[in-house]
């Protein structure tokens, strides 16, 4: 995936809210994850959709859907976009539900971020993170 035509879109205090990328005629937000924040339509309203969302998203819990298992929640730790000489990737680990003598079980996913990775739905627990 090249990002090389995508104009990064920041806060006022500098923070990478996301990107926004030409469709065509029309302009598309782009999140941190690498995936489309809005559909194709004009500038402004690109820009609108990722101040929108802010970054308090990636705090929240997500789901984690792993091969043959049910899914796992997780904690996003890390979100690295590709740069001029290394592919991104996106880190997360199971959720410790606050305990800190938790073990966790951490997950490099490539870049932009995989369907299998998705926000918890309401009422969603999730397998059990730790045995």
């Amino acid at each position: 995936m090249t990002t090389t035509d995508w104009t990064p879109h920041r806060r006022e205090d500098g923070e990478l809210l996301g990107w926004i990328r030409p469709d065509g005629e029309d302009w598309v937000a782009v999140d941190l994850l690498g995936r489309a924040a809005s559909d194709a339509g004009d500038w402004l309203d690109a820009e609108e959709a990722l101040e929108a969302s802010g970054l308090a998203w990636l705090a929240e819990p997500w789901m984690l859907e792993l091969d043959g298992a049910d899914a796992v929640r997780v904690k996003i730790a890390e979100v690295v976009p590709p740069g001029e000489q290394a592919p991104g990737r996106v880190v997360v680990h199971t959720d410790d539900f606050g305990a800190i003598d938790a073990p966790v079980t951490r997950y490099e996913l490539p870049w932009p971020a995989p369907g299998a990775l998705r926000p918890k739905r309401p009422g969603e627990v999730g397998a059990a993170p730790f045995a």
